[in-house]
């Protein structure tokens, strides 16, 4: 009996946690789409840019290939356009 009286305090008991309730089906599916959603988003900022200046590149290789400017080309469809719309008029 003696012994217990040179003891200090108790610590006090660790508590314990219950464990974390497990996200649901409908849950998981939620963050899935979530993330999927997140994701693509990003995906379209880097690749639209992307996409866009390879069409540019691509036009401008077409019209360096055959040897003419965008403008040459816009100049020529006008006159078909007025050809056409004189050939109507007959």
């Amino acid at each position: 009996m003696s012994g217990d009286l040179n003891e200090g305090p108790l610590a006090p008991a660790a508590t314990v946690t219950p464990p974390s309730p497990k996200a649901t089906r409908r849950e998981m599916r939620r963050q899935r789409r979530r993330r999927r959603k997140i994701g693509e988003e990003i995906l379209g900022w880097i690749l639209v840019p992307l996409i866009l200046l390879a069409g540019y590149w691509a036009i401008n290789a077409g019209f360096a290939f055959f040897g003419t400017t965008p403008s040459a080309v816009f100049d020529q469809m006008k006159q078909v356009k007025a050809a056409l719309e004189k050939r109507e008029a007959r």
